[in-house]
């Protein structure tokens, strides 16, 4: 089996995914790298043997000796680069969240389908072990059916991951609500097996709004991502433009009538997630390399519960859902066919999230889900296969 020849677009902090499709000798290369600033490009080429180089994608997209583009840029870019590849012929991995407003996203779906290229959206988290377990144990009926899932994020590094660069401005990210709270929301909707179709938010910027801020144009300053201020109100250097959310609420109800609950505090002292799902026999929940079932009651807490399952031990980026992700992409590439990832489902996570800001800056206000065109979730659904590639009569 030849390997699959990839480029990629961007080298910033997703250079580790990268770097998992770069196994020579063992499926994917990496070929080729693309990105704004010609010192990324310098260090990174370092990395992968000797790629050919550009700081324009469009002279990337233009080689014929590419198999696929891995595109992990800014969240605003992601609409304009992934419409670029697929009507280029070239298969993308498009990093999560898909886009930064619902109709970029359709936008993009629309594109995949009128080109018949492939197009995967890169929602590692469903390749994590604790997602997996959880969703291996309601599917087995240990909870009875899910009728509640609640959700708290405590993002310790937020001050430095997200407001010391773009990640900080509504032009480039819509809110950390959507930005952020993707990767959960996407979880949300798997677990419960069913998207959102009304939200309604609270939030605000309490913490960083009135920090220190660079200059513009002044560079990052040096130990960025590497060196942490305690506590978060001694944080300095942080983005000329800060007018996202530090803190955040939303409730959901999803189209199965499940009801759901999102909460995201950038400046707590510890990191972790915090998934509670709740059935019409039981609860899971999350707590360290643990999974806890709670299925026969009533009675007062316990803290064991009834079943606890370990969580799979891993290696790699992201708990190794980097690795994981990747080999599922290269498989998609080869082979086509439905993937644990989606993007009909990329969608509505950004589409929750962003719906849930307007609400949260229009004072709490419920606003509504826009709809998806059937013809685009059948489409996907299907595969990526047109219906009339399906009907065509076999030879």
């Amino acid at each position: 089996m030849e390997d699959l020849r990839i480029g990629v677009i961007g080298l910033g902090l997703r250079l580790s995914l990268a770097l998992a499709a770069h196994r020579p000798g063992r499926g994917s290369v990496v070929t080729a790298l693309c990105d704004a600033d010609p010192a990324a490009l310098k260090r990174a080429a370092e990395r992968f043997g000797r790629p050919y180089l550009t700081e324009d994608h469009r002279e990337l997209l233009a080689r014929d000796d590419l198999d696929a583009v891995l595109v992990v840029t800014p969240d605003d870019t992601h609409e304009r680069l992934a419409i670029d590849c697929l009507e280029a012929g070239k298969a993308v991995y498009l990093e999560k969240p898909m886009h930064i407003t619902v109709e970029g996203c359709d936008n993009i779906l629309r594109a995949a389908q009128r080109s018949g290229t492939r197009l995967y959206v890169g929602h590692n988290m469903r390749h994590m072990g604790v997602v997996r377990l959880m969703r291996d144990i309601i599917r087995k009926g240990e909870i009875g059916t899910p009728k509640a899932v609640w959700v708290r994020h405590f993002v310790s590094y937020g001050g430095d991951y997200y407001f010391k660069d773009w990640h900080a401005e509504r032009a480039r990210t819509t809110g950390l609500l959507l930005q952020k709270a993707a990767h959960d929301l996407d979880v949300i909707h798997w677990l419960a097996g069913g998207y959102t179709t009304r939200v309604n938010a609270f939030g605000d910027l309490v913490v960083y709004g009135d920090l220190p801020r660079r200059a513009p144009g002044a560079p990052k300053p040096d130990g960025w991502l590497k060196e942490f201020d305690w506590p978060p109100a001694a944080r300095r250097d942080l983005n000329p433009v800060v007018d996202v959310e530090d803190v955040s609420v939303m409730n959901m109800r999803l189209d199965n009538g499940v009801i759901a609950a999102y909460q995201q505090c950038h400046f707590t002292p510890d990191y972790n997630r915090s998934y509670t799902v709740i059935g019409d026999a039981g609860r899971l929940e999350n707590d360290g390399d643990r999974v806890k079932v709670w299925n026969h009651g009533p009675t007062g807490y316990r803290a064991d519960g009834d079943i606890s399952y370990k969580v799979p031990e891993a290696k790699g980026s992201h708990g190794g859902s980097d690795e994981r992700i990747v080999m599922e992409f290269c498989r998609f590439i080869r082979e086509g066919g439905v993937t644990d990832t989606s993007p009909v489902a990329a969608r509505m996570s950004v589409a929750a999230g962003y719906m849930a800001t307007m609400s949260l800056r229009d004072g709490g206000r419920p606003y509504d889900i826009p709809g998806l065109d059937p013809e685009l979730i059948a489409y996907f659904d299907r595969g990526q296969v047109a219906a009339a590639t399906l009907a065509r009569p076999k030879p």
